[in-house]
């Protein structure tokens, strides 16, 4: 996998070096194909990206693709690329997310803490963390219009089939981790999930020309 420009942690990039996107199903690239379409559009009209990734809580496969998005964006070189995420109502971040992307290179800096804690999540030298907390997709802290909503939940998706300000509504939905929680499976599964939404978000990225 070759950038056109990286400034991420190495302990990042040696995870990088794993991921394979000539193994991307012939499936999942058909789900994939409309959010490469909706940033290439932005990138050839040299327009902002926003991408908005929805799920039921905004505690899990939301916050994985948001983050992973973002890293993809910067590795590629793609400018522009603002990456939020949020759900149908807010919870808070499942710890063990958290520590899953601190097991694969980031830093995380707790901001806050409490029921609903806010997190600094650091993957490059020199770059803009990402802000990580759970909210409604409608929270203020996102965009109201000129963004894709990807929807990466099953429940979600069918939850709401219109998501106002959304100039595209993409599902790419992805297998919920929680139901290993408090299980022997459980630090493998979340590490299995946010690889595989590593994969496809790279993927995505990797396609672009800018």
């Amino acid at each position: 996998m070759s950038a056109k420009h990286s400034m991420l942690y190495s302990e990042i990039e040696a995870v990088l070096q794993n991921l394979k996107t000539a193994t991307v199903t012939i499936d999942r690239k058909e789900l994939l194909k409309p959010l490469i379409d909706y940033i290439q559009s932005k990138v050839t009209q040299q327009k902002e990206i926003r991408l908005n990734f929805i799920c039921t809580h905004n505690s899990r496969r939301s916050h994985l693709a948001q983050v992973w998005a973002q890293v993809a964006a910067t590795y590629y070189g793609i400018p522009n690329v603002f990456c939020y995420s949020g759900g149908t109502e807010a919870t808070a971040l499942y710890p063990q997310v958290a520590k899953t992307l601190e097991n694969q290179g980031f830093k995380i800096q707790p901001l806050s803490a409490g029921n609903n804690p806010v997190y600094a999540i650091n993957y490059a030298q020199n770059g803009h963390p990402v802000i990580a907390f759970s909210k409604t997709y409608f929270d203020d802290f996102n965009p109201v219009s000129e963004f894709a909503a990807i929807m990466t939940c099953t429940n979600a998706d069918g939850d709401c089939p219109f998501i106002p300000g959304a100039e595209k509504r993409i599902p790419i939905t992805f297998n919920d981790p929680k139901e290993f929680d408090n299980t022997p499976s459980q630090e493998a599964k979340y590490e299995e999930r946010s690889l595989q939404i590593a994969l496809e978000m790279f993927y995505v990225f990797s396609q672009i020309n800018s």
